[in-house]
């Protein structure tokens, strides 16, 4: 047997990369983890949890609104966004050290540099005069966003990794895409006081949402300043001395000081090497793997946002830990995908699990039961507030499973993740109603929706 430098070599130090080194160290091999940037990776560096921060920060201004009618007063209130800056850098960077505090404490090796592969064993760190061998190769290199490069002008855009970065708060910005990011960061900055526009190609926002979802979204951020242009994209963006001029297809100019594109995010495969190894890449540019996780090639595996399965931060650490199973415990595992639970932390927030509408009417055979609440909550009693909260439940009609949750609506996430629970333990509807409402709560809701909005005898 050939003598190797590691048992495993982990390309990425990102959350699933890190669970994956730190498990298997700690089971006695020797394991190496690459990181070109900073440990921590997509969520931890450049994504949900600074994103969380410019959330939570600009979610401020509403409160002091709400306040407002609560009989609160506040003068001169203000926000600066140099010293919030500083704040979150120091967070980050606290949390990247814990990450690799921790890797160092499991035994893991941890490389500085761009990992790049030579072959299906050989690992060479760009710049450095380094290579490794490995028996077992990881790659957990993430995604990147995405920009159309054949757009004119897009050379003044940025996307939502200089977002968290930018040098002063813009006092115009225009936003392109209609996912998680885009209507995150319109609703960050929309609350920051910035005017915000947000125009997207399709005919709404968040497509792949249940549909009442994605309609009651779009209706409420709008109450909270956001423009929203919805059928409609770039024909191209000028540059000129008092901002950036964005022309639409629609015959729209629209002037802003910055235009951010959060049109998609592509897997981290460039440059890595795969061809010299063996590995492959599917129809979406994503590396391809089987359902334990491995590539095409014999002793390589890939995990998380780089294989474009489910790109969520917790995905991937399940991912992690069924590798680890299933490569160095001899307990094969893979990640159960159905009934997962995900937040969008748009303003107002959205949490969902399970099946939208026009999911479960394809795969439940017998048709479904839909039960919709729409009302405005209490805590918005006193300020005048037409904002609604949106709780809707799906049910297969034979069953009585309840097989979709959805809320948009102050603290859904919060709630979803235990409604989550329930969906996965595969509850049904009379079990959801025989649980007793802890009120005064929104979510009580959950438990005494009765009348069907509408039902259906068969799949439509």
């Amino acid at each position: 047997m050939a003598e190797y430098d590691y048992d495993l070599f982990v390309i990425g130090a990102g959350s699933g990369g890190v669970r994956a080194a730190r498990l298997t160290a700690l089971d006695g091999k020797r394991v190496a983890v690459a990181e070109e940037y900073r440990v921590g990776g997509t969520c931890v560096i450049r994504g949900c949890v600074p994103k969380k921060f410019m959330v939570m920060a600009s979610e401020v201004s509403h409160a002091l609104e709400i306040a407002e009618g609560y009989g609160w007063s506040f003068d001169q209130a203000r926000f600066d966004w140099p010293t919030f800056l500083e704040a979150k850098d120091v967070e980050i960077a606290r949390l990247s050290g814990i990450y690799a505090a921790n890797l160092g404490k499991a035994g893991v090796e941890l490389v500085h540099g761009r990992a790049v592969l030579k072959d299906a064993h050989t690992v060479e760190i760009v710049g450095k005069d380094q290579v490794f061998t490995a028996e077992k190769i990881l790659i957990a290199t993430g995604g990147r966003p995405w920009k159309p490069d054949g757009l004119t002008g897009i050379e003044h855009a940025i996307t939502s990794e200089e977002a968290f970065h930018l040098p002063e708060l813009p006092k115009r910005i225009l936003i392109a895409g209609g996912g998680y990011i885009a209507v995150e960061f319109a609703g960050i900055f929309a609350g920051l006081g910035v005017e915000t526009t947000l125009i997207y190609r399709g005919p709404n926002i968040l497509r792949g949402f249940d549909d009442d979802v994605r309609a009651h979204l779009a209706g409420e951020i709008e109450k909270r300043g956001i423009k929203v242009i919805l059928g409609c994209q770039h024909e191209k963006i000028e540059k000129t001395p008092t901002g950036l001029i964005n022309h639409l297809e629609n015959g729209m100019k629209l002037e802003t000081d910055v235009v951010m594109f959060a049109t998609g995010r592509v897997p981290h495969v460039k440059g890595l090497g795969l061809d010299a190894a063996g590995v492959e890449l599917n129809e979406a540019g994503a590396i391809k793997v089987d359902r334990w996780s491995k590539t095409t090639a014999e002793n390589i595996w890939a995990i998380g946002d780089v294989t474009d399965r489910m790109n969520l931060t917790p995905v991937a650490i399940r991912e992690a830990v069924a590798f680890h199973q299933t490569v160095f415990r001899n307990n094969p595992q893979h990640f159960d995908y159905e009934a997962v639970a995900t937040a969008v932390f748009s303003q107002p927030p959205v949490g969902v699990v399970g099946l939208s509408e026009a999911e479960a009417r394809r795969s439940c055979s017998a048709g479904v039961d839909v039960y919709v609440a729409r009302f405005r909550p209490m805590k918005y009693a006193f300020t005048g507030s037409e904002e609604r909260v949106l709780m809707k439940l799906v049910v297969d009609a034979e069953s009585q499973r309840v097989v979709g949750v959805h809320i948009v609506g102050p603290d859904s996430p919060e709630m979803i993740q235990l409604a989550a629970i329930a969906v996965k333990a595969g509850l049904t509807k009379a079990q959801w109603d025989a649980t007793c409402a802890v009120h005064p709560t929104m979510a009580e809701e959950l438990v005494t929706l009765k009348e069907k909005q509408s039902s259906s005898t068969s799949a439509g």
